[in-house]
């Protein structure tokens, strides 16, 4: 439902469709003539929605004639099938069967065939639900009914190979999926080992908790080195000491759980693995394949928490056959930190051609070459990456002493092709859910018909999409097409004012604020994360209402944080407090938006270091990609707006310690 229409009541709602149906099309717009028919579905699709009753109405023409109609009739049909009570069920039957018909293939369809489903498993209509099962359009609890449904209608050829499927799930199951399950226990099919299965794929991917519960059905003996595998995950250093201290635990415990366990210490506390690392290796064997892979662990753990001299000493122990891409990465970052650029060129050296021709590391290369005294390799290296449009690119103009400039190249585009597109109903429809604030079906209307299209209909299909500023879902086509260089289109400032305004009254960079609200929400002031961060600079409800209460501006709701105007204002200030507090590094300020703020103070260095060796060396790679990506923004923007190219020489910097009364403030917060 339009997000506008989520706090009316069904009185209401009733009310103001009864006087739009009244509505005339000649208030269509001149520009516009969907305008009229387009207010009309809205709130003809909240009545269907919040269950407003509307017996005596007739949809007017322009209503029925509109592209969204079989949205509203396929709300309705949902309502219905929703209602066992005071609804003639094989009337509706027959409608959602209807509907299906006339719309098959339509993205429409696709939600009234899942509600007519639950409707037919909810009465039991086995036979029907068999006959309009569609595994696309299926969940968890639908693929489980339709187990159901073959056990009622005695359709058991390959039953019992897809129940154990569906039993191997590592995943918390609906109750739905008992009745399979049961089914399976009763022809002795649900065995030990399948259970022991399905406990041992919830440990592998950390479900700890659901992996205990379904060990608890397996006999003691069995269910003890899985409880082992979980209590390695759950509590590793306590239960990795059992173990080496036990060598018939060590027996018993096979590779995974203990090599699961001991990444979860090495990762979580370095310094806990490495106090247990010299008992592991005389457990495990020190010249067993197995120690070469422990070792490895330990070393990233290490490097991850910055012991980048320790690091190294392990890596170094460690046989070159173990190595992958990612830890040669971490090898080279390591010796970054320490300086080491005879290590930093092995390391880049040992990796694969595709990841050592990366601009990451061919930059990396060149500061090496750089360091070690090798100007002229240093200087064609930096001269190469320059066209290459990326953080490391802006790194090698500062080192070459040279402004940064992106490298445009247009999209071509072709008016007429694009307003053809735009008139073909699959994308009618999409815009129409887009101006209705049905941004979910919208983009699946949207990816139904581009993925019907030439790849040469494609490109002009970004264009469209950035027409209808639709900016998250063009620039994401654009990069699936490998539209990289149209920064115009890639690039767009759909909230110039509110930018500008927010940037003024945090005295923060216009340029990078709009860079991190492009990195973290593509300009969709509605979305919502899976964290609960809201809206275009994607911030935690917590975390505005204390912004706003520092900065003596009413606290925000969630609904609020909606309002671009004030997100992008919270979100400047918030960052204009996280530049103080570290003394100004952006790049550290930039790391706290993304990973919080105790995360960027555990990451400061002990003594200061070049801030591209600093950014390099976060842990985390979204964080480290995140603050990369923001300052190129940072250049991107700042360049459209005065077309001219960016100095960078301010990017060679250090990164240092926080102040020792910053040190002191923080302590006594």
């Amino acid at each position: 439902m339009p997000a506008v229409f989520h706090r009316l009541t069904a009185p209401l709602v009733a009310a103001l469709a009864v006087a739009a149906f009244g509505v005339s099309s000649a208030l269509a717009a001149d520009d516009d003539p969907l305008a009229a028919p387009r207010q009309l579905f809205v709130l003809a699709y909240a009545a269907a929605e919040t269950g407003a009753p509307l017996p005596s109405l007739t949809d007017p023409a322009e209503l029925r004639a509109y592209p969204l109609y079989s949205y509203l009739e396929r709300a309705r049909l949902i309502r219905a099938l929703g209602k066992i009570k005071g609804v003639d069920p094989l009337a509706a039957d027959e409608d959602a069967r209807a509907f299906l018909a006339a719309h098959a293939g339509e993205p429409v369809a696709a939600d009234l065939r899942r509600a007519w489903l639950r409707s037919l498993a909810a009465r039991a209509q086995w036979s029907t639900f068999a006959e309009q099962y569609s595994s696309p359009v299926a969940d968890t609890r639908l693929r489980c009914q339709w187990l159901e449904a073959r056990i009622a209608l005695e359709r058991t050829t390959d039953l019992e190979t897809d129940v154990v499927e569906q039993w191997l799930t590592p995943q918390r199951l609906p109750p739905e999926c008992e009745e399979a399950f049961d089914w399976l226990r009763a022809r002795d099919g649900l065995t030990d080992a399948l259970v022991e299965e399905r406990v041992r794929r919830l440990l592998a991917i950390g479900q700890t908790d659901f992996a205990r519960s379904i060990a608890r059905r397996l006999p003691a003996g069995r269910a003890a080195p899985l409880t082992r595998w979980a209590d390695m995950l759950d509590k590793p250093a306590a239960t990795l000491d059992a173990v080496l201290a036990d060598p018939n635990l060590t027996s018993e415990l096979d590779s995974a759980p203990l090599a699961a366990g001991w990444r979860k210490l090495a990762r979580g506390n370095a310094s806990a693995a490495l106090a247990r690392y010299d008992r592991l290796l005389a457990v495990v064997g020190r010249d067993s394949p197995a120690a070469a892979r422990y070792t490895l662990v330990l070393a990233l753990g290490l490097a991850w928490d910055r012991r980048a001299a320790e690091a190294l000493e392990l890596f170094n122990d460690v046989p070159s056959a173990a190595f992958d891409d990612y830890a040669r990465g971490w090898q080279a970052r390591a010796a970054l930190w320490t300086r080491d650029w005879l290590q930093v060129q092995r390391s880049i050296a040992t990796m694969s051609d595709d990841e050592r021709g990366a601009a990451r590391w061919r930059y990396w290369s060149a500061r090496a070459a750089a360091a070690l005294g090798d100007e002229h390799a240093a200087s064609d290296l930096y001269e190469a990456l320059l066209p290459s449009d990326n953080f490391y690119a802006a790194n090698a103009a500062a080192r070459l002493g040279r402004p940064a400039e992106p490298h445009p190249s247009r999209l071509e585009q072709h008016p007429e092709e694009i307003e053809a597109l735009g008139a073909r109903p699959g994308f009618v429809r999409a815009r129409e859910l887009k101006l209705c604030g049905m941004r979910g079906p919208a983009f699946r209307e949207w990816q139904a018909a581009f993925g019907a299209l030439t790849d040469a209909e494609r490109t002009q299909a970004v264009a469209l999409a950035a027409s209808w500023q639709w900016h998250d879902v063009s620039v994401a086509m654009a990069t699936e097409q490998r539209v990289f260089y149209d920064y115009a289109l890639l690039y767009p400032r759909p909230y110039d004012a509110e930018v500008n305004a927010a940037a003024g009254l945090a005295s923060l960079d216009a340029p990078l604020l709009y860079g991190m609200i492009r990195q973290e929400s593509l300009f969709r002031s509605d979305v919502v994360s899976p964290a609960g961060a809201v809206g275009l600079a994607q911030l935690l409800p917590d975390t505005a209402v204390r912004t706003a209460r520092a900065w003596r501006h009413p606290e925000p709701g969630t609904v609020d944080l909606l309002d671009p105007a004030m997100n992008i204002q919270l979100g400047a200030w918030h960052m204009r407090d996280l530049t103080d507090r570290f003394d100004r590094q952006t790049a550290v300020a930039l790391a706290a938006y993304n990973a919080g703020q105790s995360a960027a103070e555990r990451w400061l260095p002990l003594e200061s270091v070049d801030t591209d060796i600093w950014i390099e060396n976060i842990p985390y790679n979204e964080t480290r990609e995140y603050v990369e990506r923001v300052l190129w923004h940072r250049i991107v923007f700042a360049w459209l707006a005065s077309g001219t190219p960016q100095r960078v020489d301010a990017w060679l910097t250090q990164t240092a310690p926080l102040r020792p009364i910053r040190q002191a403030s923080a302590g006594g917060d």
